[in-house]
């Protein structure tokens, strides 16, 4: 092209012709100029706080991600328009100006995270660790690839996060909800009631007369959707993982047992690790500490301590701990060297000097060699069986290059593919039994993000091993008509009329028991068996989720009646209780561990929202507008 335009343009009229054209275009640069000419016309920030600056490559990565968050669950396309219907462009803008916010907080404040400490972060990451427990090069690479990042970017969003958690401590360290927030909950959890009831059986409701053509279709149209076939996709499979290779009778008895002695009574499997209950008192610097510890040992008590200290409870419990769970190996020592009852000298944590008490020890368990033998035997064949997948793995990706299908390269390895017929995002079959797949979650999610045809990389699993997938065949989603869902739809009319029957009949029964009958009477006229359930929790699983909330749902001595799966229940409410608040019960202490967080977040909320106020929030729409899409 470019040499027939040198031949074009030695002519008179081609030299002629080729001025014009390059008059205009240098006209052009004038105009727009050549930077904006290079970044397509436009400013690159989509939003800014303070001196922080969104750029739009920043906001269009992070509601990209976001957009294929939201279609690998409904497992279809999401579209601009359904992401801006349901707000996730507000979403995602709302997210980064907080960050930005707190980001220009920590610029103003002088804070900087060393190189040193990204590093230490990175490699004492588990999500990049191996077995052993080492940083593994290889999964850390692996991750930056699925979040679609290079190190730089990852090592720039870690610094940034890093930052805005240290901020995000400071603020919330030491906020616990209100305790009357924590008794309302708590109350609320607790209450108990107690019943008289029967089941109206579905028989109750009669005959129910065989529904007209014209009644069924009536009933389909008004449900169309809820008799929508899924889409189903047909797929060979290929697993290769430890398990696969292990083979128990390869492993000496001498091997097993060094193995068992390493995990027994660490590995749940095995048994389990020692627990302590502790208690611990932090103080805010060293001479405070060493003061209350030279006062324990004179014959001050532990609670003395506590109670010169105005703490609560809630402030000096830790609960139950592992030695592995505490974070400071010195403390963990120290701590685990304690009898029960025992109290420790000054100790240095992550969050200032503590006296740590011991309040109660559970004691390790441990299954006997011999009764996991065989299993000890398994898990170490399993772990030397690395080098072989690695080895089987390259010998199928070779055969897969090659030209060959999956089932040829299973079959060259000495392994056999399995086949799936049809298989729906939630793993089902077209009769809606289960299927067994490997690898489950992340197999069916790259399963309907591929297509037929596609030459997919394996997925890598949790223990170092492989699954392939191969697509061979898709039945889209598509509404199914009246003939192909009458069955269903005849059934589903069937149970509805059955409902509605059974609930009028139910209400007069229960006027009866409102006008002064009793359930036993009442029961006994229809020949049904009077029960009665006691303490019953809202979260009680004895009796169906629909009667219960019922059963929450009336007066403390009111009657009612619910749907059941054998028809429907009618109750009257015989007991109402709600105990005193222990707030040293682990159901209580947990309760208010999720009321901390929710005030934590609040506080954080308003927070942000203050930051972003003071310092100044500009955001440009039409920028924002394509940097989304649109």
């Amino acid at each position: 092209m470019l040499e027939s335009m040198r031949n074009a343009a030695q002519g008179v009229v081609g030299k002629a012709i080729m001025t014009v054209v390059m008059g205009l275009i240098i006209v052009s640069f004038v105009i727009w100029g050549v930077g904006d000419m290079l970044r397509g016309f436009t400013s690159s920030t989509v939003a800014s706080v303070g001196s922080q600056q969104i750029s739009a490559q920043d906001y269009h990565f992070a509601y990209e991600r976001l957009l294929q968050q939201y279609q690998r669950r409904l497992r279809q396309p999401f579209t601009n328009e359904q992401a801006r219907a349901v707000g996730l462009d507000r979403e995602v803008l709302q997210r980064l100006l907080s960050e930005a916010a707190i980001d220009e907080e920590a610029r103003k404040l002088g804070l900087k995270v060393s190189a040193d400490a990204l590093r230490a972060m990175i490699v004492s990451n588990p999500n990049f660790s191996d077995k052993s427990g080492a940083f593994d090069a290889q999964k850390f690479a692996g991750a930056l690839r699925d979040n679609d990042m290079n190190e730089r970017m990852f090592v720039s969003d870690l610094r940034k996060t890093a930052l805005r958690q240290f901020i995000v401590a400071a603020l919330t360290a030491g906020v616990a909800a209100p305790k009357a927030a924590v008794k309302a909950e708590a109350d609320f959890q607790g209450q108990t009631r107690s019943i008289d009831y029967f089941v109206l059986p579905a028989s109750a409701a009669g005959e129910i007369p065989q529904p007209s053509e014209e009644t069924l279709k009536s009933y389909f149209n008004d449900r169309k959707a809820q008799y929508r076939a899924p889409e189903y996709r047909a797929m060979d499979i290929l697993s290769l993982e430890p398990e696969t290779l292990a083979n128990p009778d390869e492993v000496t008895d001498a091997d097993a047992q060094a193995a068992y002695d390493k995990v027994a009574g660490k590995d749940p499997r095995y048994g389990s690790p020692e627990k302590r209950d502790l208690q611990q008192i932090l103080f805010p610097n060293e001479a405070d500490a060493d003061a209350a510890e030279a006062r324990i040992k004179a014959g001050a008590s532990f609670d003395d301590i506590v109670k010169e200290r105005n703490l609560k409870p809630e402030e000096t419990d830790i609960g139950e701990m592992t030695r592995d769970a505490m974070i400071d190996k010195g403390e963990a020592d120290a701590v685990f060297a304690l009898s029960q009852g025992g109290v420790s000298d000054v100790l240095k944590s992550q969050f200032g000097p503590v006296i740590v008490r011991v309040k109660g020890v559970t004691p390790s368990t441990v299954k006997p060699y011999a009764e996991v033998a065989q299993e000890i035997k398994r898990q170490v064949s399993a772990s030397r069986a690395g080098d072989k997948i690695q080895a089987i793995h390259d010998k199928i990706e070779d055969a897969r290059v090659s030209g060959k299908s999956l089932a040829e390269a299973a079959k060259d390895a000495g392994l056999t593919s399995q086949t799936i017929p049809a298989v729906d995002a939630q793993g089902l079959d077209p009769k809606g039994a289960p299927l067994s797949l490997p690898d489950k979650t992340d197999l069916l999610r790259a399963a309907f993000a591929s297509d037929v045809g596609l030459d997919e990389a394996p997925l890598q699993t949790k223990d170092n091993g492989f699954v392939w997938f191969s697509i061979s065949k898709i039945d889209p989603s598509h509404d199914r008509g009246f003939d192909e869902a009458k069955a269903e739809v005849e059934a589903q009319w069937r149970a509805d009329e059955i409902d509605k029957r059974l609930a009028a009949k139910a209400d007069d029964l229960v006027k009866q028991v409102r006008a002064g009958g009793t359930i036993a009477d009442v029961a006994k006229s229809l020949g049904a068996e009077a029960k009665t359930a006691t303490d019953i929790h809202r979260d009680d699983k004895s009796l169906p989720e629909a009667v219960v909330a019922a059963v929450f749902r009336e007066p403390a001595d009111g009657e009612s009646s619910a749907a059941s799966p054998d028809g429907r229940a009618v109750f009257k409410i015989t007991a109402d209780k709600t105990p005193a608040v222990d707030f040293a019960d682990l159901r209580v202490k947990e309760m208010a561990k999720q009321l901390d967080a929710s005030t934590r977040d609040s506080l954080l909320e308003q927070y942000v929202g203050a930051l972003r106020r003071s310092l100044g929030v500009v955001v440009h729409p039409e920028i924002l507008q394509s940097a989304e899409g649109g």
